[in-house]
This record gives structure tokens, sequence and C-alpha cells, in this order.
């Protein structure tokens, strides 16, 4: 297992990303990849709703090194197939969302259901394990309020399995709240942040922009 590269903190907003994490259900040290914020124009206005930081573990650098050393930052930002090797690769991922403004785990879980699932059409790999592990997704989420400056927390294991946590006072549980044991959800839920049509551009520019300088 490669050492996690040094790297600094980010603030987006008032929240701050540490530059290392031990995710929920996991047993490593992960460094901070990237982060930024999701918002959306209402009425001509750029509304913040969370900030999103994305840890990943040390190991991702070399795997990522094979294929994408010596690019540069406007190249991987540009490059869709960089961001799915993050998605897919070979390595623990942890995403950290926080709330600017407060958010139900209704309307978040509902949201991130239906990206996934567009995802996975456009792609044809929508089976009957997917839409179960979706009902489950939507069921952690179900009674949970999240007031500004609480966090959602998924932590994506090599072999497929997701831990999502709840946190609400800026401390890292050790242990999830739930566990989801398929791929593709963990996979989707990473894909929906930092993929082709991403909810947060700035932190697939901040990722391209620091994985650039490490690779």
């Amino acid at each position: 297992m490669g050492p996690s590269p040094s790297v600094t903190e980010l603030q987006v907003e008032n929240v701050t990303f540490p530059p290392s994490v031990k995710p929920p259900g996991s047993t490593k040290t992960l460094f901070l990849g990237g982060a930024g914020e999701r918002g959306l124009e209402i009425q001509g206005k750029f509304i913040k709703f969370t900030a999103i930081g994305v840890y990943l573990e040390g190991d991702a650098v070399a795997s990522l090194a094979v294929k994408w050393k010596g690019k540069s930052k406007e190249e991987l930002t540009d490059s869709v197939e960089f961001f799915r090797d993050i998605v897919t690769g070979p390595f623990e991922k942890f995403t950290q969302v926080t709330t600017i403004l407060p958010l139900t785990g209704q309307q978040y879980s509902e949201k991130v259901s239906e990206n996934c699932v567009a995802f996975w059409k456009s792609v044809g790999i929508y089976t009957d394990a997917e839409a179960k592990a979706i009902e489950k997704f939507i069921e952690v989420f179900k009674e949970e309020t999240f007031p500004p400056g609480s966090s959602i927390l998924f932590t994506q294991s090599p072999n497929g399995a997701l831990t999502i946590a709840f946190s609400k006072d800026g401390v890292i549980p050790e242990v999830g709240k739930a566990v989801i044991e398929n791929k593709l959800l963990a996979e989707g839920l990473l894909e929906s942040i930092i993929g082709k049509h991403g909810v947060s551009p700035v932190a697939k520019q901040c990722l391209a922009t620091r994985l650039s300088e490490l690779l």
C-alpha cells in the first residue's frame, strides 16, 4: 500500500475538509483528492446547497499514474475517462457531503437515485439487484434530516460495498449506519458527483488539478 501523499486542506464556503480522514467502516486513512460545492441556478442566482469533499486511498496515485501521468490539469478536467477511472479504480474512496442549506434525507436520496438510475439505463446496466439497492438506499435516508453543517458520508470499498454514515457535528464516526453491497450503486454515487454529468464541476476541476500535480 502506497503512503498517502501529503496534501493541503480545502475550504468550501464555511466547511473545511481536512487533508486526510479515516472513513467509517475503513481501516485506512485517505487523502483529500478534491472538494467543491454543489449548487443550482435559481431565478438568476447561484444557490449553494452542499459542499462535497472526495477522498482517495494512497494507492490511487500509482493506479492512476499508469495512464494519466504527465497530463495537464486541463486534459484531466476534460477527460470523462479519467473520472471513470477514479470512480471504478481498485482503491478505496470516501465522499463527504456537508449541507450548506437544510436538506431532508428523502430529498437527497431521491435526487441521487434518479441520477444513478438515469446513468445505468443510459449504459444498459440496470437490473433487479440495482433496483433493490436503490430501495435500500432510500430506506436508509427516510427518517433523516440534515440541518446546515451536518454531513452525509459514503465509503466505497474496492469490492463494491458502500458504507453510509451520518454526522451532525463534523466528527466522522467509525462505523456506518448501513452497508449496501452493490458495486454499481457505490460507483454510481461518485459518478453522480464527478462523472460526465456530475453535480459538482468545481469538485471535478479541483480533483483534476490536485491529481495532475501528484501524478
